[in-house]
């Protein structure tokens, strides 16, 4: 007698994304589209359609989970719902596209000011229901509290991907050392002390979809308790549009610390780090520039 496979079990990652959607919205499914390796459009019956997103990791599925419903408890930047999550699998409202406008850049500001005063437990404090051991896209990490900014931001920010780098011979030991003196002196290189902010954590512009509600929506979080210049310092690493009417608004609802267009560079120095990790020595050299700015402010 011939053997039959087993039939994908549910939420397992051999599921096709419309299975899931359809038992996840409880609806029958007309059709899908691929937006991206891991990213599916799905159309739903009656109308509608959602994103289902297949992770590699189960943790990296439940933190980005945990991610979107803690920035939008805030109230504050809208972020699409979560309709449901299985193991590899999240399933989300879909945004419906617009375009960027002056007037959605200003209220992005505004928006963005009011989600980080929301506030966080620490500094590294993971979403309620969150993973410590989560992601940065595809890289690990770690949500460890911490009470102060300066110390966290090295040990569990900086460091890590720094000393990866030098293993893995993307960077030299002795290129290493400006990020080195950048995490010795970060007491006095991070500006007046902040409380912690409610991050949203990977905030480089293709993670901002301009809505046809005329406002900013936020997707792909890696969420956790943070310096609120992180956040801003990401949006202007990639480019962003209507960038500089977004930070005029921030600045106008929540001013922001005297040297802090200085402190770009430190901000910047963990996602290029990230980068350096995941995508190799293209970015290395941008990481060492950051630092050694961070060292001339």
């Amino acid at each position: 007698m011939a053997a039959h496979a087993a039939p994908p079990s549910p939420g397992g990652p051999d599921e096709t994304p419309e299975a899931v959607a359809a038992r996840v919205t409880g609806r029958s499914v007309t059709g899908r589209r691929r937006l991206s390796a891991g990213v599916t459009e799905v159309t739903l019956a009656a109308g509608g359609s959602v994103i289902v997103k297949h992770g590699e990791e189960a943790r990296a599925v439940r933190a980005e989970a945990a991610g979107l419903r803690w920035l939008a408890e805030a109230g504050a930047v809208p972020v699409p719902a979560v309709r449901g999550e299985e193991a590899y699998w999240l399933v989300t409202d879909r945004v419906s596209p617009g375009e960027p406008t002056a007037e959605a850049a200003e209220r992005f500001g505004r928006d963005l000011a009011a989600l980080h005063a929301s506030g966080a437990a620490a500094f590294g404090a993971p979403p309620p229901g969150g993973p410590r051991e989560a992601y940065i896209g595809r890289a690990p990490m770690r949500d460890v509290p911490g009470a102060e900014w300066p110390r966290w931001y090295a040990e569990h920010r900086v460091l890590p991907y720094l000393r990866r780098a030098v293993d893995e011979g993307t960077v030299g030991p002795a290129e290493a050392r400006p990020v080195e003196e950048v995490c010795g002196r970060l007491p006095e290189l991070a500006g007046p002390p902040e409380p912690p902010a409610r991050l949203h954590g990977d905030l480089w512009n293709g993670n901002v979809l301009w809505g046809a509600d005329g406002r900013a929506w936020l997707i792909d979080p890696a969420a956790h308790g943070g310096h609120r210049e992180t956040d801003l310092a990401m949006l202007r690493l990639f480019g962003c549009p209507g960038l500089d009417r977004i930070l005029g608004a921030y600045r106008q609802a929540a001013p922001l610390a005297e040297g802090w267009r200085d402190r770009i560079g430190l901000h910047q120095l963990f996602p290029l780090l990230v980068h350096t990790v995941l995508f190799g020595r293209g970015y290395a050299g941008q990481a060492l520039a950051a630092a050694r700015s961070a060292l001339r402010a």
